[in-house]
């Protein structure tokens, strides 16, 4: 029988909740082995941070919560015992300072991830975790038992029969990061629960003309406010930005939406959203505006006369409402602050800035083992779960990876 510190966990997957894990199991003496098929930890995690590296939110807990939606019963239990301002003082015991933006969004001091990964990856070698890149998960062999995991890396295929194994290999978007989604269907084929992997936190299309696309692709929308109509249950609007696309729209408001547009698609083929294009107006003021007399001036110098609507904004209500909607100012009025845009479909997969769907929770037990598979835990953003961005996203995956790690320290424990 092997002591503790002779026992061997293999972890497949090297972003925040597999280093998170690895974390967990070395400070209990477990003899740690990263496995991952990218050359180098954290890729996704580093992109992530590229334009300000958002660690977690600053909110209250109920509000914090409500952000993860229908998994909100079972993300809640991690975010108890590793939440928010448990991250931020992990962060801080790394030597990495934070702050809290005006969003209420938490940063690293210097806005970077690749200090605060450098320090983290270090504090893992030092305290025994072994690494392993270029090293593609192939599933188990078919002969031995059952944890034999196969590898292909640089130099062939590798069957590796550790005492546990966690797994933390991500969703499906941004592939060319190691998150392909390729896992799913060997868990499926050993009888796992798993969700069709879809994409969460993206763009989507809708038909602009030519003249409309051709002229604002790019141009931000700010501010703006946005609700889905027919919700349900409904979604009280909210404000900020977003872009317009080529084909569509994206940016921080519609990802918000995401989920909802998403089901609502799947649901009905399309999904309408309102925008209100000028949310800090009432439409009684909008609607007093523009019944005031204008003269020889057409519509849309009156627009930008009496209500500073210009540009893209400006665009927008040429191109979405009719042009005998446009010249009745009572029914302009009504379109600006709630102009109907019907979208079509979500950006690939690939586009998107995370995933829905993967494991489902009911293949789980309390400590992200899989009930089918003993021994073998998940974590991150392969369970089925999903969070708009603002620091949801990573503060879930930290979490679960912990709540794995520790899960899987218990059962090697028992079974010692």
């Amino acid at each position: 029988m092997k002591n503790m510190s002779q026992r061997r966990v293999v972890i497949i997957g090297g972003g925040p909740a597999g280093l998170m894990a690895a974390e967990v199991l070395a400070q209990g003496a477990m003899q740690v082995d990263l496995y991952d098929a990218m050359p180098s930890a954290g890729r996704k995690f580093l992109l992530a941070g590229k334009g300000g590296m958002n660690i977690t939110h600053a909110e209250p807990m109920a509000a914090f919560l409500s952000r993860y939606g229908a998994c909100r019963a079972q993300i809640a239990p991690l975010l108890d015992a590793f939440g928010p301002d448990a991250l931020r003082a992990w962060v801080h015991g790394l030597g990495v300072a934070t702050f809290v933006g005006s969003s209420g969004r938490v940063f690293p001091a210097d806005m970077k991830a690749a200090p605060l990964l450098r320090a983290w990856l270090q504090r893992l070698r030092a305290a025994g975790v072994r690494f392993h890149m270029r090293q593609r998960w192939l599933g188990w062999s078919d002969e031995g038992e059952r944890r034999a995991l196969r590898f292909a890396g640089p130099d062939g295929i590798t069957l590796v029969e550790p005492d546990a194994v966690l797994l933390a290999l991500g969703g499906g978007s941004w592939a060319r990061l190691g998150s392909d989604g390729a896992w799913l269907p060997l868990l499926a084929a050993r009888g796992i629960a798993v969700a069709p992997l879809q994409p969460s936190n993206c763009g989507f299309d809708c038909t602009w003309s030519a003249h409309f696309s051709s002229r604002y692709a790019g141009a931000p929308l700010s501010p703006v406010a946005l609700s889905l109509a027919d919700s349900e249950p409904q979604m009280p609007p909210r404000k900020g930005q977003f872009v317009i696309t080529e084909t569509g729209v994206e940016g921080s408001l519609i990802y918000a939406f995401s989920a909802a547009i998403r089901d609502a698609i799947a649901a009905r083929g399309s999904a309408t959203v309102l925008l209100d294009l000028m949310p800090d107006w009432t439409l009684e003021r909008v609607s007093a505006e523009l019944n005031r007399p204008r003269g020889a001036r057409s519509m849309s110098s009156h627009l930008q006369s009496r209500l500073n609507l210009t540009g893209v904004k400006s665009g927008l209500v040429r191109e979405l409402v009719s042009k005998e909607d446009f010249a009745q100012p009572p029914v302009l009025a009504t379109r600006i602050k709630a102009l109907p845009l019907t979208l079509n479909a979500a950006r690939p997969l690939d586009e998107a800035i995370s995933s829905a769907g993967g494991v489902r929770f009911e293949a789980l037990d309390q400590d992200l083992m899989l009930r089918a598979l003993p021994g073998v835990f998940c974590a991150g953003e392969m369970l089925d779960w999903e969070a708009p961005t603002g620091g949801y996203l990573l503060t879930a995956c930290f979490a679960s990876g912990r709540a794995a790690g520790l899960g899987a320290l218990a059962w090697l424990r028992r079974n010692a």
